[in-house]
């Protein structure tokens, strides 16, 4: 979902207040652990949406696998393995606060964050890069195409179909945005989407209105079907942590 800027409405907030559960999953994805803490769940983007969890409410554990930091209505995630971590996405402007609270209930910190990968340029994955940056001594990547449309001190490293960071594989995704990537673990089949794929109201790939190549974006969702995947997660929406190899499936054959 591209950022926007939006005027909020008190109705709108009390809205979310009322959407936002609290619940949380451990799970095993292949050979690694995933803690996906699910702190609040919305299913579109609401109006004037500021980052919702704390330290109180973040992650479970620091146990060297995926975790996920809800920030209302977008995510962003974490790997954590040994000492080093890696975060995908930074969600809107204001976020920082938040994914430091999760990288520390996890038993890390910024300063063990060695590389930030934002799937693509919008506003609500990449709008938390200037209140990263000055808090870590990390790489950040993007995809090429996308490089140029991204806000920072120093430019990302931009990334294509087939780099590896950090033992993960780089899909490249374009359709959503031009430069669009997805990240793969394949020690885990661990799919971060961005929003190549989306779970608001089940498995479904990019949102059309927000989508600068619809049909690309549909090669893309074929593209990712192919991999071995044992979990998806998306910028927007739950984690798909079961049958998920065969709802992607699914989705590609879909017309």
């Amino acid at each position: 979902m591209a950022g926007r800027q939006l005027r909020g409405k008190p109705a709108a907030r009390r809205k979310l207040g009322d959407m936002i559960t609290r619940r949380r999953l451990l799970f095993t994805a292949g050979s690694g652990v995933l803690g996906v803490a699910l702190l609040g769940s919305c299913s579109e983007k609401p109006e004037n949406a500021a980052p919702a969890p704390s330290s109180s409410s973040s992650s479970s554990g620091g146990t060297g696998g995926w975790q996920r930091v809800n920030l209302s209505f977008v995510s962003a995630y974490l790997l954590i393995r040994g000492n080093e971590a890696a975060v995908v996405d930074l969600g809107t402007a204001g976020s920082a606060d938040a994914i430091g609270s999760a990288l520390t209930a996890a038993g890390s910190g910024w300063g063990e964050v060695k590389h930030v990968i934002l799937t693509h340029n919008h506003g609500d994955h990449a709008g938390g890069l200037a209140g990263v940056e000055p808090q870590v001594n990390a790489v950040f990547y993007a995809g090429v195409a996308d490089v140029a449309g991204i806000k920072a001190a120093k430019s990302p490293v931009g990334l294509k179909d087939g780099d590896e960071v950090f033992g993960l594989q780089i899909i490249g995704t374009p359709g959503h945005t031009a430069g669009h990537i997805s990240v793969f673990d394949p020690s885990t089949g661990t799919l971060v989407a961005g929003d190549a794929l989306r779970t608001t109201d089940g498995l479904a790939g990019a949102d059309p209105q927000y989508t600068a190549d619809p049909g690309q974006a549909a090669l893309s969702v074929r593209k990712l079907s192919a991999l071995p995947v044992t979990t998806i997660l998306p910028g927007h929406g739950d984690p798909l942590t079961t049958g998920a190899a065969e709802a992607l499936k699914k989705l590609a054959a879909t017309p």
